[in-house]
Order: structure tokens, then sequence, then C-alpha cells
């Protein structure tokens, strides 16, 4: 039965790197700090836990390996810990030589539950002291070990799938460098890197750069554990770093040069991990062969990673801004080469005061200064309707004026009261009827008269709508705001784009006057203006209608570009928006912009937007062109997101509603 409340059942797994005072050449005292290891990792709801390369006899035990009684006392040590392990709710990876029939192997074993799960082997030895020692896997024939009643399998081939821990399937290594492409392409979500190396200066960051980039290339994760404290120094040094990467990120490094018994923990999402994988690869992984083992999972233990409440960031904060602005000038970019392929016509685009329109007159200004265009070239209009505040209203005013682009104000009330009246709506008898028809005159002649203006002016149309609208299906379609002849925030989440303009006022690049009418923009309630407020009324708010913009990013990127179910979706939004103290936020969001959720807003909001996502999948099967500038954000019919336009979401919002239930929470179904 699904437990909302289990990290596992949610996707995720806890793995540990251990580090251990190692006794070179004494497997007995090695095997008892293996067991002590793995009896703390397993208090601690480990799922995995994974020693050094050779962790009964050391890396420097050199010549011993010729001794029969170092491997009699190895045989001794594994047996020791197989015994061990009954109790284990986790795999225990360490390394041992291994004689068979007369060959020396370089082996990681795998022990749970008082079984050997699986035993691996070094097949190829560069090193030619390693030569020396261990057998390559050309050298040894035989397939399979009498004194472990186990068959052999090469390093990095066959991976050891845990059957009750959803997707969490292990590469064995025991070698640099990895073929991380490989172990993608076989489905494997966990590189255990049993490291053996000594240390020089440098090598250690150079180690945790290779496996962060690879585990961003390949969306793996990967659990180092190098060899350290306890080994011979006659030749080398030893720094025993250990590390565990996931897509990219860093979740947990130790101090290298500690003492003791040590572990480092960290929670991987094997879901999000899967997900990826799909993405990579959409016509699947390679069909492969695994070894299977059941470990029976501890489930009492909660998670302790902090998910990032706005997953398009990178999750290194020092790389935000890089990013913001990457996507600023990759948007700007993209505005030039339409402009050019269409003869360089005048950007035509509405502003009214609010972020989308704000954003793509910012990039159609440096689009512009680049071209070496005058800014008089940007035809901005300002339409006000029923509903415009003189706020919005001399917001937009201004910053065009600062800006310097040629600007006009087009009042829509008398064209829209004569359409509405010609139509025999009510609201053009002067009654106070403010449907969606009402609404969508206002939106619709505003873009009608854009593209009539552009035909008259040698004009281009940019469209205004971010990807946030357009999930959620925000937008009048047709003769409205989803059409344009070129938009340039459709790969951009609402979300986003507030970051994008504090960093557009952080760098100063439109000067201090621009920046206060950002600022004011900034500060405004995100509101269509099309419904009038009598004096004492709240005005129409966007986020009362589809939900917190935050949230609806968020649940954007798990539900749809990832394609997690909407239990496991919840779980993450819990995490990551249930306490507004945890967590880093962007710079400039303070105070009331520090939202938090509680789990019966997250699936009331997360139930809307599944709604409104797939009922308004025909408006995203029709966009104009626009650019993508973020690897999750991607809804163009034409190789982004393909989908018919009339899927239902029931079955979605079904299981929203079975886990309310299941939970007790009374969900408001709007």
């Amino acid at each position: 039965m699904y437990d909302f409340h289990s990290p596992i059942a949610n996707g995720f797994a806890r793995v540990a790197a251990a580090n251990i005072p190692i006794k070179v050449g004494d497997p007995a005292a090695n095997a008892i700090s293996i067991i002590e290891a793995a009896n703390l990792a397993s208090e601690a709801g480990a799922n995995v836990v994974v020693f050094q390369e050779l962790t009964l006899v050391g890396v420097t035990a050199d010549d011993l390996l010729f001794q029969d009684t170092l491997h009699e006392e190895c045989e001794a040590a594994v047996e020791t810990i197989k015994q061990a392990s009954v109790d284990w709710p986790l795999v225990a990876l360490f390394g041992t030589p291994l004689r068979v029939s007369g060959k020396t192997l370089n082996a990681a074993v795998a022990v749970t539950r008082g079984q050997i799960a699986g035993i691996w082997f070094d097949p190829v030895q560069n090193d030619p002291m390693r030569k020396r020692w261990f057998s390559s896997r050309s050298d040894a024939s035989a397939a399979y070990s009498v004194i472990l009643d186990q068959p052999l399998f090469v390093a990095g081939e066959i991976p050891l799938t845990v059957q009750d821990v959803p997707g969490l399937s292990i590469s064995v290594q025991l070698q640099e460098p990895i073929d991380y492409q490989m172990q993608a392409r076989h489905g494997v979500s966990l590189v255990a890197n049993l490291g053996g190396a000594p240390a020089f200066a440098g090598t250690a960051r150079h180690r945790l750069a290779r496996a962060r980039e690879a585990s961003r290339t390949t969306k793996l994760a990967v659990v180092y554990a190098g060899a350290g404290e306890g080994e011979s120094t006659t030749d080398y040094a030893w720094d025993g770093q250990a590390f565990i990467a996931e897509a990219g990120e860093v979740l947990a490094q130790n101090d290298r040069f500690g003492s003791g018994l040590r572990l480092t923990y960290a929670d991987i999402d094997l879901a999000r991990l899967q997900a990826e994988h799909k993405l990579l690869s959409p016509a699947q992984e390679e069909m492969f062969a695994s070894q299977q083992v059941r470990v029976q999972p501890r489930g009492d233990w909660t998670l302790e990673r902090r998910l990032p409440r706005f997953p398009y960031l990178d999750t290194d904060p020092g790389l935000w801004e890089s990013d913001l602005e990457d996507m600023f000038d990759l948007q700007v970019q993209a505005l030039m080469r339409r402009l050019e392929a269409t003869g360089n016509p005048h950007p035509v685009i509405g502003i009214s005061g609010g972020l989308d329109s704000t954003l793509a007159l910012l990039v159609c200004v440096e689009a512009m200064e680049r071209m070496g265009r005058p800014l008089t070239d940007i035809l901005t209009f300002t339409m006000p309707g029923f509903a415009t505040t003189s706020h919005t209203k001399n917001n937009a005013t201004k910053l065009c004026e600062v800006l310097g682009t040629t600007f006009e104000v087009i009042d829509i009330r008398d064209t829209a009261r004569q359409m509405l009246a010609d139509m025999g709506h009510p609201f053009g008898r002067g009654e106070e009827v403010y449907d969606v028809t009402f609404e969508n005159v206002q939106a619709g002649l505003r873009t009608d008269f854009l593209f009539r203006i552009a035909n008259g002016r040698r004009g281009l149309v940019i469209g205004t709508g971010d990807y946030s609208e357009l999930m959620l299906g925000w937008c009048t379609f047709g003769v409205g705001d989803h059409m344009s002849h070129y938009s340039v925030n459709p790969g951009v989440p609402k979300t986003l784009m507030q970051h994008l303009i504090r960093w557009i006022m952080a760098s100063n690049r439109f000067g201090e006057d621009v920046n206060d009418t950002l600022d004011s923009i900034l500060n405004t309630e995100i509101t269509p203006e099309l419904i009038p407020t009598r004096e004492g009324e709240e005005a129409q708010s966007t986020q009362a209608m589809t939900g917190p913009y935050a949230l609806q990013d968020f649940n954007a990127y798990y539900l749809v570009y990832l394609g997690l179910s909407p239990e496991l979706t919840a779980f993450r939004a819990l995490n990551a928006w249930s306490n507004a103290d945890e967590g880093v936020w962007p710079a400039g969001l303070e105070g009331v912009d520090r939202a938090e959720f509680d789990l019966q807003q997250i699936l009331t909001w997360e139930r809307v937007f599944l709604r409104r996502f797939f009922t308004n999948q025909f408006k995203r099967s029709t966009l104009a062109n626009g650019p993508r500038v973020l690897e999750g954000a991607n809804l163009s019919p034409r190789g982004g997101l393909m989908l018919a336009s009339d899927l239902s979401p029931a079955p979605w919002l079904a299981r929203i509603d079975k886990l309310a239930d299941s939970l007790g929470i009374e969900l408001e179904k709007r």
C-alpha cells in the first residue's frame, strides 16, 4: 500500500559513503569496522553503503597479496560480514582480493540480509604494479567463485537491482575513468565507485568535478568512497575523499582528512533520475540483465534533503546569475535572428504594465541596441480597457518613455463597447455583466489592433505570453494574447521572469530610471485587469484563479516535464514549500514573497493545474514561434510537447482525490 509519508514510496533512497581506519593486511579488524559502519548506516535508514577499494586488506597491502594466509583471512572475514548482515536493511559494498582458480581478482562484494548479493571484479589492470598482483579479465577464465558460491560479474557490466527500493539499480565500479554513458544506457541510477587511488594536489577537486559533470549529462547519482586513513604512506599519501552527487548537484561530501569511522549521507531522487533517463533516451534504455536482490528497507526515516523551490534554476545558487543572463541573451539572440530573417521590421508590442510585456520590451530594446537600430523603431502601445488602473497605465507609459521607444495610447473602451452592443451582449445595453465574452472582447481587440498596426507600419507583432500562462491555458485563443508573429517569452516560467527582472535591475543594464519602474511593476499584483471593480472590492487576481505561480511552475516541472505522478509531485512540493524558513531563496525575495503552502493548498492547486493543463492543450497545439531557453521548459508542438487536444484529466484528478481522502483532507474542487 502506498505511504505518502515514506521517502522510499515516493522515489527516494538514502545512500552512504563510508570511511573507516584501515588496518593494512588485517581482514578481521577491517571486517569489524565494516560491520560497525554498516550497523550505523542501517540505523540511519540507508539503503546502500559503499566502502573503499580492497576494504578488507587496504590498497597498500602490496605483496601481502601473494600470501595464502591473507586470502584465507579474507574468506573468513567475508563470511563474518555476511553473517552480521542478517538484519541490515541495506546493501553493503566493500572490496576484497578474491582468489579464483589460482588467479587473484580485485573484487567488490555486496552483502545484505545474511547473503552475498553479488561479486564484481576489476577487468583491466592498467597500472604495472597492479598487474603484479591482480589478474585481468582475459586471465580470469573462471566465471564462478567456488569459495563464495557466487557467479562473478565484470565491474560496470551487470548492475545490482534492489527490487524493493523502486528505481535503485547500482553499477559497481573499481576503476576510473568510468563510462557513465554506458551505465545510463543500461538503466543504472546509482554508480558506486569503490576508490583506491592515492591523493595528489588537485586530484580530489578534479575527481569531484568529473563526477558532477558526468552525473549531470547522464542523469545519474554517484557515490564515491576513497582510500584514506590507515593506508601506508611509504610512497603515497591518502585523503579518504567521499562524496555523493546527483544529476550535476553535489549532495554531500566529507572532510577528506578527518579521522575515525565516518559516514557521508545523502538522499537521492531516484524517480527524478528515471524520468530524466527517459527524456535523454525517449526510445527507452537498452534491455539489460541485472543481479536482483531484496533488502527489506526501513520505512521510518525522514527525508533530510530540502528540494529546490524553483527547479528551473540550477541547484547551485552561485550559478543563478549566469543562468539568468544566458536566458536573457538567448531571448535577445532569437529575436534578432527573426527580425533579420523578416527584413528588419518594426517590433510591435503591447505594454500593459505587467511582468510579461515588460520583459518582452526589454528583450526588444536589447536586440535593437545590438543591431544598431534606433529604439524609436520599437512601436509600443498601451491599450487601456474597462478595468485598467492608473497604476499599471502609468508604469507602462513611464517604461516606454524612459526607454525611448515610439509610444502611443489606444483606448479600446469605445471599440469594445460597440462590439459588445453589436453582438447583443448585455453590457452593450448598460448592464454590468462581466463574463468571459466581456473579457475576451478586450483581449482580442488589443491583439487585433497590434496585428493591423503591424500590417500598416511594416511591423512584427511580438508576443509576450509566458510558459506558465501557456501551461495553464491562461490566454485568449486565436485573435488574443495567444497569438503573435513571434513570441519571446514562451520558454520563461513566470517565477523565473520575476528573477530575470530582478537580475536586470541588479545589473543596472538600463539605468536607474528604468529600475524604479521595474521595481514598481514587480510589486504589482498579477492581474488581467479585464473586470471593473467597485470601491472596496478586491481587484481581479490571476493567481486566485490559476493558483500561485510558484506552485504551478513547480507542478509544471514535475508533472509535465518529468512526468511524475500527482502523488510523487505533491510529496516534493510539500518538502520544498512547507517551511519558508528553510532552504535557499533567490536574492530579492523577502517577507511575504517567501511563501509557504500546506498539503491541502498543494493538492488543491495541483488539481487546478492538471484540469487546466489537459483542457487547454488545443491552445498549445497552435503556438506561435518562440525560443526555448531552458532545458525543462518547452511547449512547442513542433517537438516540445506533442499531445492530442482532446485528452481527459480524469485519471490524474482521481489520484489526487484518492490521496486527499486517504490523508483526511477535504479539497475544494475548482
